[in-house]
Parts: C-alpha cells; structure tokens; sequence
C-alpha cells in the first residue's frame, strides 16, 4: 500500500484560491510522497491542455502517481473523468455519488456502475465509491458485492461516516473487504461545555481518536487497498495566513506518521 497526500489536505488553501495542481506536486516531491489525488475542489479537467501535459510529464519524471477524485456520479461525468484519467495515466478514480441537487438512489447508482464496469477494466481504472454522509456502510457494500467488479469497490474514508452515525470499527467491518482506496483522516469527538452532545474536530494524523494501525492492518488483510492517502479537517485560526500555515504543518506532520504507520505495516507483513 502506498502513502498519498489528497488536495483535500490543503482545503483551506485550495478555497482561499492559494493552492494549484502543481502546488500539490511540488508538496509530495518536497516529502517524498509518491501518490497525488486530486479531489472535486481540485480538479484536473479545469486545466488547460499545456498545463495538464506539463503537470503529468513532471510527475511521471518524479516518479509520483496521480489519482482522480470527482462528485456527482452521473454517466457524463464518469466518462469525462475517464478521458482525464487515461490522458494523466491515472489508475484510480474517487466518487462521491452525491452533488448539490443530485442524489441518486441505490438503484440508479448501481446501473450506472454495471455500464462502467467492463469500460473500467479495458482502461485498467479502478473506481472507489466514497462512503459519505447519506448511506450506511451495509448499503455500500451491498452495492459493491452485487457489481462484483474487481474495478470497483469502496474509497474508504475514516471519518465521512460518523455523518451516518457509524464508528470506524462498525465501517472496517462492512467496507474493509472492499476497500480500494483509504483516506486516512485523524478526528477528536468531545463533549460541548454544556454536555448535551458533541462536537467532531480535525486532527494531525496521530494526535486525534482514529486507531491508524488497526484500520491500515484491516485493509491490508484483504489485498484490494493500493494507496493510503491524506486528508485533513483543520479548524481555522483567526486569520486565513495562520489557518494556512497550520493546514501545511498538518499536511507534513501527517505524511510522516502514516509514512512510519506503513513501514511498520510492511515489516510486521513480511515478519
């Protein structure tokens, strides 16, 4: 499995308009990252022809992958982001089915998926469907097990589900077998002053509530999860050059925990 940084590490200065595509390049070459996704607030097809050319000749003489993320799960919309994954040489594609005004039932998601499978495998992409706030794990993995697509399974996200009122552990059970793509992101749940609930916080990889070695191990076990990848929800500061300050010292300090969470993993596999 291999480490990733997402442009959904950098958030915060991809909305303040401070982070480009090269940007994030730059960061996984800077840290030895060798996978790069982009996600829908970064997305590739916004580029021009020379930009894109220039961006994946550079990241193929740096040695680093490029993954796709997109939201919306529409026929047109996966198609177009096939074209962009064959033109980058991307291998992998993210989805979150849902978009504002667009929430498609079990029912036509899974149509949609059995008319891109066999185009999925002729391009050699793998799609993650991203467990997000709307569906429970069991009905994510439902859905993958009737596709039965080796190209497709589940992007598993660490904390998207607490939206659906589900733990990690409750998500590793249904999902992990399934599991294509993690992206690794740390929380803290903690009581409101008040005591009647909770709120749920970023954290730096490693510094928050999420088990990191039993969630890699889970995945691993099953042999499906190529690339573990970075994400983060910092809280802002007071000033957007602070929050951008703190999102990068994020960005670094979670790549090298789950850098070293990954080498363990490997050493403990080949033991």
């Amino acid at each position: 499995m291999k480490a990733g940084v997402s442009s959904y590490a950098f958030g915060w200065a991809v909305n303040a308009g401070e982070f480009t595509p090269e940007a994030l390049l730059d960061f996984a070459v800077a840290q030895r990252v060798p996978v790069i996704q982009f996600g829908d607030n970064l997305p590739l097809h916004r580029l021009e022809p020379a930009a894109l050319d220039n961006l994946t000749r550079r990241a193929r003489a740096a040695g680093v992958d490029i993954e796709l993320g997109a939201r919306g799960l529409t026929p047109a919309d996966l198609n177009a982001q096939l074209v962009i994954a064959r033109h980058v040489g991307a291998r992998f594609l993210r989805f979150v089915t849902d978009a504002k005004d667009h929430e498609p039932d079990m029912d036509t998601i899974a149509g949609i998926l059995r008319e891109v499978a066999p185009v999925l495998r002729e391009a050699g992409v793998t799609l993650g469907i991203e467990n997000h706030d709307r569906f429970p794990s069991t009905a994510l993995r439902r859905l993958v097990d009737a596709i039965a697509s080796e190209h497709i399974g589940i992007c598993l996200d660490t904390a998207n589900s607490l939206g659906a009122g589900e733990g990690i552990r409750e998500v590793l059970t249904q999902l992990a077998p399934v599991c294509v793509n993690l992206h690794v992101k740390d929380f803290a749940i903690a009581r409101v002053p008040y005591l009647m609930g909770f709120t749920v916080t970023g954290r730096a990889l490693g510094e928050g509530m999420l088990p990191l070695a039993e969630v890699l191990e889970s995945v691993a076990r099953h042999g499906r999860c190529g690339t573990a990848v970075i994400e983060t929800w910092p809280p802002p500061e007071s000033e957007m050059p602070a929050t951008l300050a703190k999102e990068m010292d994020w960005a670094v300090r979670s790549v090298r925990v789950l850098g070293g969470a990954l080498g363990k993993l490997a050493s403990t596999t080949v033991a």
